[in-house]
């Protein structure tokens, strides 16, 4: 089954980290990356830019382009991994692993389904 898990910070606090710390972050993020990648249950991952230069569309028909996410809360989504994992809780426990690196973050799991052909996570048994 797959899984989203969903990293929330505040976009503030993410950019006042130095260059340094911001690297020591990414570095201690990655080593978990690469156990993924092994165990092969790593699918897309991405860290995504800057909510300010975010736009949202919505509407009726063509839709409105809007400035910015819209959301009403002090974190915002800045990056997601997506895992194949048999169960709800194997997900969970790479999220708490994360979160053991970056403990000031949101985690948030979420089931997914893929409807893009090609995508470059194989699928597994259970889909």
């Amino acid at each position: 089954m797959y899984y989203a898990i969903l990293a929330y910070h505040e976009e503030g606090v993410v950019e006042s980290w130095s260059e340094e710390e911001d690297a020591a972050l990414m570095a201690e993020l990655l080593q978990i990356n690469d156990r993924l990648v092994k165990e092969k249950s790593l699918g897309p991952a991405a860290r995504l830019g800057q909510t300010q230069r975010a736009v949202t569309l919505r509407g009726k028909g063509a839709g409105m382009v809007i400035d910015g996410p819209f959301a009403e809360t002090k974190e915002q989504l800045l990056g997601f991994y997506v895992v194949d994992f048999p169960t709800l809780e194997a997900a969970v426990e790479v999220a708490r692993d994360l979160r053991r690196v970056n403990p000031t973050a949101v985690y948030e799991i979420r089931p997914i389904s893929l409807y893009v052909p090609g995508a470059s996570l194989a699928p597994s048994e259970e889909n």
